[in-house]
């Protein structure tokens, strides 16, 4: 009797507990509605299809990570009554993406005509920066790509009006930006032998991220180089190109031995073997991007000659003109930061040499707009005034600045934007800079940053009153 009674008190109890289970359990299971998972699948897109919660999803199926769901995983569907019919897979053709070198996620979307959401979501990414050569992507509601464009059979000037940008480190200060009026960053990024071009993408996906267009400035990592690889530097350019900037500028300084080698310093040089090149690898990928030529030192320090040493801008524009520059670029990169007087002024410089063109705005325009022949337009790629007024001292070589106060960087950077617009002559006018914070040495960066040491900018106020 004793053991009939404990048996009695175990079938209880185990109907009690299969109660219940039966209680907590969701009804779904007894009614056989569970999901399979399939490519592309994400706990959102399947949450939105049978009209329940992502947290309904987890709670039901113990998931610990909402992002990571696997191929054939049954999922629970709590309090669906019935599964939706299963939607028929887009087409193969047109929507599977291979991944090649130099591509990123922005990149493809605009190829397809989609978001980068809806790639990240379609494939499960955790980290949109992350995907890999040969990986294969679904591009949701991608229709398939057309051929490659063909590259404009002529140059031509691409930027159409007036744009303004800021040089910078980062984008900590990308509000202040645009309220200044600016619509492009640029970044400056060096090159080396065998150097990767992924930080470069990674520059333009930030930049696009938060809605500029983005010039990146290519340049030599080493100073007073002994050499170039311009090979190395064309594949390079090459992958750049592929990470979708909006403009790329082709070296820089090139007629200094600090940027170019010593003894070897010319004009045909660079067009042939560096910008000619250059143009073609970019416009075979995308003729839309617009090739800026490497902005020169503004110096007469050569005594308006052109040598293996070294060249005044003037002569090393006009040998470039000669050697079919124009055939090789859509903008005129220039370079003008050594201004002490408004830009609006054409004489009465104090330093020595006062009638040189590069002591002013308006002769820097005009030098370079009509070294061309005027058949290029002028993108300043570095247009920046110099003011220690909350640093301190200058080094020597910069003593000529002294005096600039804060109040006259912001109003002369507002005047040269103001007239720059209306010259008809410039397309572009990159500030520099934007944030720099080196001081000391000798290369005070942080005296010509329209964010100033206290975290003002006075030059954002000035710039927005011209540009809207």
């Amino acid at each position: 009797m004793l053991y009939h009674r404990r048996l009695r008190t175990i079938v209880f109890s185990l109907v009690l507990t299969l109660a219940l289970i039966a209680a907590t359990v969701p009804a779904v299971w007894a009614q056989g509605v569970t999901h399979v998972v399939q490519r592309g699948d994400t706990l959102y897109s399947i949450a939105r299809r049978y009209g329940v919660t992502v947290q309904s999803l987890v709670q039901a199926n113990g998931i610990l990570n909402p992002n990571l769901i696997y191929v054939g995983q049954r999922l629970s569907i709590p309090g669906a009554t019935a599964p939706a019919p299963t939607p028929t897979p887009p087409p193969a053709t047109g929507v599977v993406h291979v991944v090649a070198p130099g591509e990123t996620l922005t990149r493809i979307a605009l190829r397809y005509g989609v978001t980068v959401y809806a790639i990240v979501s379609a494939n499960n990414l955790a980290n949109p920066n992350l995907i890999s050569v040969g990986q294969r992507l679904t591009i949701p509601g991608g229709a398939p790509p057309g051929p490659a464009p063909t590259p404009a059979p002529t140059p031509g000037p691409i930027l159409s009006g007036f744009q303004l940008g800021g040089q910078a480190h980062a984008l900590t200060y990308a509000e202040q930006m645009r309220h200044a009026g600016m619509s492009w960053v640029k970044f400056q990024v060096a090159y080396s032998p065998g150097a990767s071009a992924s930080a470069a993408h990674d520059l333009i996906q930030q930049g696009h991220a938060a809605g500029f267009k983005v010039l990146l400035s290519l340049t030599g990592r080493d100073k007073n180089p002994a050499s170039i690889d311009f090979a190395g530097f064309i594949s390079f350019v090459t992958e750049v190109a592929q990470g979708g900037p909006d403009a790329i500028e082709v070296w820089n300084e090139a007629n200094i031995d600090r940027e170019w080698p010593a003894g070897q310093i010319s004009p045909t040089a660079y067009v042939q073997q560096l910008l000619a090149p250059a143009y073609r690898a970019i416009k075979a990928v995308n003729p839309a991007i617009v090739v800026i030529s490497g902005a020169l030192a503004p110096t007469g320090y050569f005594g308006g000659r052109c040598t293996g040493a070294g060249c005044d801008d003037a002569p090393y524009l006009a040998a470039m003109r000669a050697a079919g520059a124009t055939s090789s670029m859509d903008c005129v990169g220039v370079h003008y930061n050594e201004g002490i007087l408004p830009p609006s002024q054409t004489s009465g410089d104090p330093r020595g040499n006062p009638t040189h063109y590069t002591r002013y705005f308006w002769t820097m325009v005009n030098t370079y707009y009509n070294a061309l022949g005027g058949q290029r337009p002028l993108c300043f790629t570095e247009l920046g005034y110099l003011s220690p007024e909350d640093y301190g001292t200058l080094p020597a070589a910069f003593s000529w600045a002294a005096n600039t106060t804060i109040a006259q960087h912001a109003a002369w950077l507002a005047q040269a934007a103001q007239l720059a617009r209306s010259s008809g002559k410039v397309r572009l006018l990159i500030v520099y800079n934007v944030d720099f914070t080196e001081w000391g040495g000798d290369d005070p960066q942080a005296g010509y940053a329209i964010l100033r040491r206290d975290g003002s900018c006075p030059a954002c106020e000035t710039l927005h009153t011209v540009m809207h």
